[in-house]
């Protein structure tokens, strides 16, 4: 008998149907995977089955079964002895899933004291244990900070440790890795193993596909609300049968030759009937039959009136696109010569908790030329968040100076810098975090399309939707509020906020973190149109090597807030020469980055 047994799971939100018709069950020590792209029902799914899908939602299904115990029939209560004990939940907004109010330990050992597990004095030292099992360094330290004042990928760890403290027997991951750098991630990852070879399942979420192939046993591919292909992760992932599993694996940048596209746009198509096939407005395969009716899920696992037949090989690098001349376009052309922007021995210091002081950056410097693309990466806590915060003017440094087209941006008073803060924007790592809980998507947009003093109603209106439509996102949310979004859903709008006043510089802190693999190869796609049309400079932070090797020109490597390696992307990454890059590299899921094309000479 299976853990979990689910049959005909809808979930609706009034009219809208998250969830349609899903089926899947998941044995003891077993891991099956969800992929698909933000919006196709992975989170709704998950959360479903804590009981957490949220105020309005109507839960039916034919069989919803966890180890003998029929979920449908539970009220609150029987919830709270069932979630943190016996299903663990890690969500992918770690900063809304932890209390502001309680230090990190507090929130760690939560689960333990609920269920009655340890006794009292045995909680810190259980706590402890858990951070360093998810790779969280100097415990001790971290156990006494509150969340806010934790990196991103410290965060996330600290909701790991948390979720798995009780030792549940199920354990839904929602995007558990998508902060975390790859030598962390190969640390999580491998406490996931451990957690399965002591019998617990796992539900894993992840957009990340060559972390779902080196953890899963079987995958379920998400589109529409469905499943529309199921089956053992070899399978799946290099014989798909549905085209749009066929997408996703086209979209990893990994699979393309750096300079060239990820995407590739669609002709309009009619969109399919109630009944029909949501995927027909973007497949190449798609006839009336498609637009009409689903058909009989096949042997296989697959819903497609035309599955693929066979291994299909990947496509053939096409030819790099050739930039546009940058300073011809750009706002602010500024002086031939001078750096966008140009920082020197930048220095910041940190008082810890317990009196300490540790160095969060030491002796940075580093150069931002228009139209280029400047890398950083380096594990959680290396320092990078830090220099962006500096470079945007939010953090003055203890040492050194930054100037902005010639122009001081440390060491000078706000007023000097307001007139200069449209051209500098960001995207935060925490996209919903940055923004106003009351407002609507319309709102948070409308106040950067402001700032270059568009300020009619229906000519503002006209641009929020041109932006959202360039980030991939259809008209119908702008009147929804962020919080009630998917997590690639906001961070796309933050992207689309960050490009409204045609900006200079945008500093991108994990900016496509969020994001499925299809929709992450539209907004790098997008990025680097930008660039060569506008000559905007972008500093791109990302534990993504793969994603920082496609889109970068030159990259910085960090470590405990130095930079221990730069240069050019290609050379860093092919021939690097410090032991600390190389085993940034070594620890990247399913190996070698795609060969680079000579560079294009005009």
């Amino acid at each position: 008998m299976s853990l979990l047994d689910i049959d005909g799971l809808d979930v609706s939100f009034g009219p809208l149907r998250a969830v349609r018709d899903v089926s899947l069950t998941l044995d003891r020590g077993e891991c099956l995977a969800l992929v698909g792209e933000s919006g196709s029902g992975k989170s709704v799914t998950a959360r479903t089955l804590a009981g957490l899908a949220g105020r309005g939602a109507a839960v039916t299904a034919r069989r919803l079964d966890f180890d003998g115990t029929d979920l449908l029939t539970l009220k609150e209560p029987g919830w709270r002895s069932v979630r943190g004990r016996r299903i663990g939940l890690v969500l992918q907004d770690a900063l809304s899933s932890l209390d502001p109010l309680r230090r990190v330990g507090a929130e760690i050992a939560e689960p333990l004291r609920t269920h009655r597990l340890l006794p009292r004095p045995e909680l810190r030292p259980r706590v402890l244990s858990l951070l360093d099992d998810v790779g969280v360094p100097e415990a001790a330290r971290r156990s006494r900070q509150y969340p806010h004042e934790l990196s991103g990928g410290l965060r996330q760890r600290a909701l790991i440790a948390s979720a798995v403290a009780a030792g549940p027997d199920l354990l839904i991951a929602d995007e558990p890795t998508t902060a975390l750098d790859v030598t962390v991630q190969a640390q999580v990852l491998a406490l996931l193993n451990k957690l399965r070879g002591d019998g617990t399942a796992l539900l894993l979420i992840s957009h990340d596909l060559s972390v779902v192939a080196g953890i899963a046993d079987r995958v379920a591919v998400m589109y529409g609300g469905r499943i529309v292909e199921q089956g053992p992760v070899g399978q799946v992932l290099s014989d798909p049968r549905h085209p749009y599993t066929r997408a996703l694996l086209d979209a990893v940048p990994a699979t393309h030759a750096k300079g060239t596209r990820l995407s590739t746009p669609l002709p309009p198509r009619t969109p399919a009937g109630p009944d029909g096939c949501a995927y027909a407005t973007r497949c190449a395969r798609a006839d009336d039959t498609c637009r009409a009716a689903l058909p009989e899920r096949d042997t296989d696992g697959s819903l497609c009136h035309h599955p693929l037949t066979g291994p299909t090989p990947l496509p053939a690098p096409t030819t790099p696109a050739v930039a546009a001349p940058r300073a011809a376009t750009a706002p602010h052309p500024g002086v031939a010569g001078r750096p966008l922007i140009e920082a020197e021995h930048l220095t910041k210091t940190y008082r810890a908790p317990d009196g300490s002081t540790y160095h969060a950056v030491h002796d940075v410097s580093l150069t931002l030329d228009r139209g280029e693309t400047l890398g950083i990466v380096g594990e959680s806590g290396s320092g990078k968040t830090t220099v962006a915060r500096i470079l945007l003017g939010l953090t003055e440094p203890d040492e050194g100076t930054v100037h902005f087209d010639g122009t001081p941006w440390t060491r000078v008073p706000e007023r000097a810098r307001r007139p200069l803060r449209r051209r500098v924007q960001a995207v935060q790592q925490d996209p919903l975090g940055s923004f106003d809980p009351r407002y609507d998507v319309e709102r948070v947009i409308g106040e950067a399309v402001a700032l270059t003093g568009d300020r009619g109603t229906r000519d503002r209106r006209a641009r929020v939707t041109a932006l959202l439509d360039q980030v991939g996102l259809p008209a119908s949310v702008l009147h929804r509020r962020t919080r009630d979004l998917s997590g690639g859903q906001r961070q796309r709008v933050a992207i689309a906020r960050a490009l409204a006043p045609a900006p200079d510089l945008v500093v991108c802190d994990e900016p496509v973190s969020a994001l499925d693999v299809s929709v992450q190869a539209q907004i790098l796609d997008l990025l680097d149109d930008l660039r060569a049309e506008t000559g905007v400079a972008l500093l791109f932070i990302s534990h993504d090597l793969g994603v920082v090797h496609h889109i970068s020109d030159r990259v910085l490597v960090m470590h405990h807030g130095r930079v221990v390696e730069s240069g050019d992307v290609r050379s860093v990454f092919h021939q690097p020469a410090d032991p600390y890059t190389r085993q940034l590299l070594a620890a990247v899921p399913g190996g070698d980055f795609a060969p680079a094309p000579a560079p294009v000479r005009n």
